[in-house]
């Protein structure tokens, strides 16, 4: 870790008030919950950026603005800009394997198919922390959506109430 640089907490999504509250957009969700009510966003490098510290360390909340599957166009400048190394990045995401509101976190590996992964992968490598919230495949719902429809679907109440719980118990570090 650069114990002198900050962290750089991303949190993917896509932008627009059509996607607020859907699958794909709880990492949106798990930063502003982090960055606090009283974060003030700004425009930076293709994201929203809000400063804050957790810990006693000082971080850089983000929200790529370049929608989902082009995520590493906003984390790869950010990183070059503040000369964060990998070590310092965190990467908040849906992911359909894990039930609604369960976590599981890992250092690297591959993106599961996941494209915004797959964008900060290609952009600045593979060695990063991920946290990944559940929000469930359709399959496990019997329900006839696509995977894609999935992710871009409400998060129904009774998930919600379970990923906000998720979102609550994340521990920074």
């Amino acid at each position: 870790m650069q114990e002198n640089k900050p962290l750089i907490i991303v949190g993917l999504g896509n932008p627009g008030g059509e996607y607020a509250k859907t699958r794909h957009n709880v990492g949106f969700m798990a930063v502003e919950y982090l960055a606090g009510p009283d974060a003030r966003w700004k425009r930076e490098k293709n994201s929203l950026t809000a400063t804050g510290e957790i810990g006693g360390r000082r971080v850089i909340f983000v929200q790529p603005q370049t929608y989902m599957n082009n995520s590493g166009m906003a984390v790869g400048p950010l990183m070059a800009f503040y000369k964060i190394g990998l070590e310092n990045l965190i990467v908040i995401h849906d992911d359909m394997d894990i039930a609604p509101g369960k976590i599981r976190e890992k250092i690297g590996g591959g993106s599961a198919g996941h494209n915004g992964i797959k964008s900060i992968d290609a952009a600045v490598g593979r060695e990063y922390r991920r946290i990944r919230i559940g929000v469930g495949h359709p399959r496990d719902f019997n329900s006839p959506m696509s995977p894609a429809d999935w992710v871009l679907g409400k998060i129904p109440a009774d998930h919600l109430s379970d990923i906000i719980c998720a979102i609550e118990s994340i521990v920074i570090y």
